[in-house]
């Protein structure tokens, strides 16, 4: 993935999504030869020359100043994590020596805190979404198909994308899939806006393009937004339906690692399924 062609996609498919009288502009009838903003019409917008902007699209213009940019965004209309995805592209980092990278690890004070959630679901995502520790909750929740070991063998760490798109299992266990799937490919695409060059990050995607047609629709629309907190229907083969509200958070000493934690509302017939969860796995493990 070079970031100046996704820069150009993705503002190529912002353009596509904005009306031309959203923004303001006559419409003088006839049918346009492209959806959306022209070129011209969003540079005028953003108050920038068409060639300036034509640059920018083409990757061509690598210091466009905060100005410029925020212009941009403001003309169509970017939300928060649209706008982090922007500056992303337009200002990728530079490229530096590659070296061979190191599988990631988790601290052994965070691994204690995962352990220590105890009935609670909880697990560490790697900055490219594989799952790198577990407790036996969320093994169970998630799953309890797999090794429980899988995230500490780096060749076989589960992937949250991966098993989305390319596991049955996953599929069955969201009530609405669809909606996950679209929330996972436009986190994905965040985090692939801060690494466009790295090989694990196209590799994967390369994997889940051929494997799933459904991925690559996805992906190919650039879509972009933070997994953040949601609410969740889960339909787990042991215990039926569950509604869990999923918590993400930063972990800020370790880059792109975050933390995932899954409750129930309290006296809820969740939290119900979520303790006879917790007592099938720990009759499992006794």
């Amino acid at each position: 993935m070079d970031a100046h062609v996704e820069l150009g996609e993705f503002l190529r498919s912002r353009r596509a999504r904005q009306q031309p009288e959203d923004a303001g502009l006559p419409m003088y009838g006839g049918r346009r030869r492209v959806p959306g903003l022209r070129r011209e019409e969003l540079a005028q917008l953003a108050g920038v020359s068409a060639g300036y902007y034509t640059r920018l699209e083409q990757g061509q213009s690598p210091n466009a100043s905060d100005a410029v940019l925020d212009a941009v965004a403001r003309v169509l209309r970017l939300d928060e994590a649209e706008r982090t995805h922007l500056y992303s592209l337009a200002r990728p980092k530079p490229r530096t020596r590659r070296r061979t990278a190191r599988p990631e690890q988790v601290r052994p004070s965070v691994r204690i805190m995962i352990e220590s959630f105890g009935n609670v679901p909880a697990l560490v995502l790697g900055r490219f979404l594989d799952i790198l520790v577990w407790n036996p909750m969320a093994h169970a929740l998630l799953a309890g198909h797999l090794n429980f070991d899988a995230p500490n063998q780096t060749a076989e760490r589960p992937n949250v994308a991966r098993m989305l798109f390319l596991d049955p299992h996953m599929r069955e266990l969201y009530a609405d899939w669809t909606q996950k799937a679209r929330s996972t490919v436009a986190d994905l695409r965040l985090i692939a806006g801060h690494h466009p060059d790295d090989p694990r990050l196209t590799g994967l995607v390369g994997e889940l393009t051929v494997g799933s047609p459904k991925f690559a629709k996805l992906w190919s629309a650039h879509t972009v937004g933070d997994c953040g907190t949601n609410t969740r229907t889960y339909h787990h083969p042991l215990v039926g339906t569950m509604e869990l509200m999923v918590e993400f958070m930063t972990l800020p000493d370790d880059e792109g690692q975050r933390v995932a934690v899954y409750n129930a509302d309290p006296g809820s017939p969740s939290e119900a399924a979520l303790r006879l969860l917790a007592d099938l796995t720990a009759t499992a493990s006794g």
